[in-house]
């Protein structure tokens, strides 16, 4: 019964020929080939390309300013008896000395930005790592909103405490 078919799919494409898996297999290799070409190429560029980067970084040291240790109340879960704190200290990281310096005048800003988010927690927003990494996230949006037009790089927490 298949050879049926295949003597009928014969007669039908008579001019036509069909490609040989062979064919397929020389063609998907050298795509496989091109790919795997393209990729180190790509890796090379990024990896191994030019070091001035590492020493412009090197070069840059960072400044780190410290917040002030702040305890502040966290908002009640549903059915929640006795109130529920969050103890942390952070240090804010800029790429410039100048900056570092223009942040001290607006640390009350930054303590009452930090101040205003953190009330709103509850603490199951806060379990884990994901919690203070998005924890994290949101005191660095907002702490270069407060700051603007300087630019804080990152927030480094130095305790974290819920009770």
């Amino acid at each position: 019964m298949a050879e049926d078919r295949d003597k009928d799919e014969d007669a039908e494409g008579a001019g036509v020929e069909k490609p040989s898996n062979r064919k397929r297999l020389i063609i998907f290799a050298a795509a496989g080939l091109l790919a795997i070409l393209l990729a180190g190429g790509g890796a090379f560029f990024v990896l191994g390309g030019d070091d001035s980067g590492e020493q412009a970084v090197a070069e840059r040291p960072a400044v780190f300013v410290d917040v002030r240790e702040m305890t502040v109340n966290l908002a009640s879960e549903p059915n929640q008896d006795r109130p529920r704190f969050l103890r942390f200290s952070v240090a804010l990281e800029v790429d410039d000395p100048d900056v570092a310096s223009s942040l001290e005048p607006l640390m009350p800003r930054i303590e009452d930005t930090f101040q205003v988010f953190v009330r709103e927690l509850r603490p199951s927003e806060l379990e884990g790592s994901a919690g203070v990494y998005r924890l994290r996230e949101e005191l660095l949006r907002r702490v270069n909103i407060a700051v603007h037009p300087a630019k804080v790089d990152g927030i480094l927490f130095k305790e974290v405490v819920v009770q």
